[in-house]
């Protein structure tokens, strides 16, 4: 980590350890989009644990609050900022105010200075190294590890697909050095199929180990998805964004592509449905968490179509951005349109069975579907779903991606 934000803590009431972390994941929830939120930024490696330390001096509860950053430093100076906006910790005024931002690296770099001159008392008198020697041999290193060659029709492949027990099969070479920039080293093409034919090492590798088909996000990829799944063993299909190619995904992309992967089975029958159906409004659900590798006993995802009416749907479009939620009852009457802030509130103070289903530009958290299970709320629908550790009967959660796309 690079910083360390420390803040002091006063609390006009008695709370414990987990009051103070869910304040603060709360309050700061999606402030600034679901990039620069909190629990985005630990699931990427970008902020670490948050440390609370309190005691309990007469009716008040005083402590410090450390979160370590590995943000730059205007990025770890908002996310300080975020800490000062929490006002309230369970039923009890609070105040957070931040009383310094420590570089951590200063002291790392004491000990590599230390060591440099303990490395120059040792070795000066030993011979300076080549430097078009080390160039060479670094980039040799650099070689080794891009595009190769696999298979007897010489597919485009990472160093990795032999030894993986996962591969990710793509369209064509690009995709492929794509994926090999981003660090994705068990990745194969589809290139050198002559006639539409697959090739016998695709076919062979997805017979072996579990295969991940990742096409464009048109619709030649429904075209190479249908003819690849006739030939060979697919396990699992992600897809890029619509209108988008692999070879030009971002890291962030990528990586969000091939967390939402759906069963081939699956994908299939949602295919078959779109092919039926026309293009009337829908939602399909996918799998909340996809494992990696997936783990042959879990059960697959049941895919769930919702009929939204237009009415809604319309509405949906306008939220992103909004910060706000709409809450709906089982005949889709609006119920309330609040700020996302105040949702948990709100469907606290409600009656159960009253609301029928959420719409809300945030996130869905494992406290919204707690209390969304506890007031009978059948539907979720947000931006995106975040860390769910335990999914409570009879709740389903969508993206806008799921009830948007057509």
């Amino acid at each position: 980590m690079k910083y360390l934000i420390k803040a002091k803590l006063e609390v006009e009431g008695p709370v414990d350890k987990h009051d103070v972390i869910g304040a603060i994941f709360g309050q700061t929830e999606n402030l600034f989009g679901q990039d620069f939120d909190l629990r985005e930024l630990q699931e990427r490696g970008r902020i670490g644990r948050i440390q609370v330390d309190i005691k309990h001096v007469g009716d008040k509860t005083v402590g410090e609050v450390t979160v370590p950053s590995n943000l730059d430093r205007v990025e770890t100076a908002l996310l300080a900022s975020m800490l000062e906006a929490v006002d309230k910790v369970g039923p009890y005024r609070a105040r957070i105010r931040v009383y310094d931002i420590i570089d951590v690296r200063a002291e790392k770099i004491k000990k590599i200075i230390e060591r440099a001159r303990e490395i120059l008392r040792l070795y000066i008198q030993e011979k300076a190294p080549d430097l078009k020697e080390v160039l060479r041999q670094v980039a040799e290193a650099v070689k080794r590890a891009e595009i190769t060659t696999y298979g007897p029709e010489r597919l485009p492949a990472g160093p990795d697909v032999g030894k993986a027990d996962e591969i990710i099969i793509v369209e064509g070479r690009a995709d492929v050095i794509n994926l090999l920039r981003y660090g994705y080293r068990n990745v194969i093409a589809l290139e050198g199929a002559r006639g539409g034919k697959i090739p016998e090492t695709i076919i062979k590798l997805a017979r072996e180990k579990k295969a991940i088909l990742f096409v464009d996000g048109d619709h030649g990829g429904d075209l190479i998805i249908r003819e690849v799944l006739k030939h060979a063993d697919i396990d699992y299909i992600a897809r890029a964004p619509p209108g988008k190619e692999v070879e030009e995904l971002t890291g962030k992309e990528i990586a969000k592509a091939l967390k939402n992967l759906i069963p081939a089975r699956q994908y299939l029958e949602l295919m078959e449905k779109r092919r039926e159906r026309g293009k009337p409004a829908r939602a399909v659900a996918k799998p909340t968490a996809p494992p990696t590798p997936p783990q042959p006993t879990a059960a697959a995802p049941v895919t769930a179509v919702v009929e939204l009416p237009k009415e809604v749907l319309e509405k949906a479009k306008e939220l992103p951005g909004t910060l706000e939620a709409l809450i709906y009852d089982d005949k889709w009457n609006l119920v309330a349109r609040v700020p996302v802030k105040d949702l948990y509130d709100t469907l606290a103070k409600m009656e159960p069975g009253k609301a029928y289903a959420v719409i809300y530009d945030g996130i869905i958290t494992q406290r919204m579907l707690d209390i969304a299970a506890e007031k009978g709320i059948k539907l979720l629908i947000a931006t995106k779903i975040g860390s769910i550790e335990r999914r409570p009967q009879g709740v389903q959660m969508l993206t806008f991606d799921d009830i948007l796309t057509p």
